[in-house]
């Protein structure tokens, strides 16, 4: 696999050919923030927390860092005012789900996001994805899912599958960035399996 030189912060980084910009960032010890990236699973670009500037053909434009492949001489710039206001309103907005979620407080300190800004819908989820594809690519479980569309989608666990694989895993609950999907599990556990915790 060939190496490709680009250039992030003015840093001239080295990477291989198939490699994301996020991937080539982190190999060069340079931070780009995420919530819904996980290296052993494939990029989401869900959360678009990554997202970086590029420079290109005298002009500039967005990219979201965990999808977007390097290529040769490629300039990026991980911090911009462009970037930092894109990432503070996606963290107000996440905000509005999981204002109390220790890795958003922290992000929003440092982009100087409002958690107050929006409505709150607090579902506590913020649709990273990580629990859902954690289960389904790297335990091969499908144990947990996504449930309907747009604004109304949640997560879920399937009852049938969950009451033989979760019980012993729990691997997908550090993943969460807002620790909502501990509490979802407990309730399931609650209503669908009451002499589980009756018997605790």
């Amino acid at each position: 696999m060939s190496e490709i030189t680009l250039q992030i912060d003015g840093k001239e980084v080295k990477a291989k050919e198939g490699m994301t910009v996020l991937e080539a960032a982190k190999s060069a010890g340079i931070y780009i923030p995420t919530l819904c990236y996980h290296e052993k699973l494939e990029p989401f670009g869900g959360c678009r927390l990554c997202i970086v500037e590029l420079e290109q053909r005298g002009g500039t434009r967005l990219v979201v860092s965990c999808v977007y492949p390097v290529e040769k001489n490629l300039v990026v710039r991980t911090r911009s005012e462009k970037v930092d206001r894109i990432r503070k309103m996606i963290l107000e907005l996440q905000m509005a789900h999981a204002p109390d979620a220790f890795d958003l407080q922290d992000l929003a300190k440092e982009y100087g996001a409002d958690r107050n800004r929006f409505e709150k819908e607090a579902s506590f989820c913020i649709h990273c994805g990580l629990c859902v594809r954690y289960c389904n690519e790297v335990k091969k479980a499908n144990a947990i899912g996504f449930v309907d569309r747009g604004i109304r989608k949640e997560i879920s666990f399937i009852p049938e599958i969950a009451a033989k694989e979760c019980w012993n895993c729990k691997e997908c609950m550090p993943l969460c960035p807002t620790e909502a999907l501990q509490a979802a599990f407990v309730l399931v556990e609650a209503l669908a399996f009451p002499e589980r915790t009756e018997a605790k």
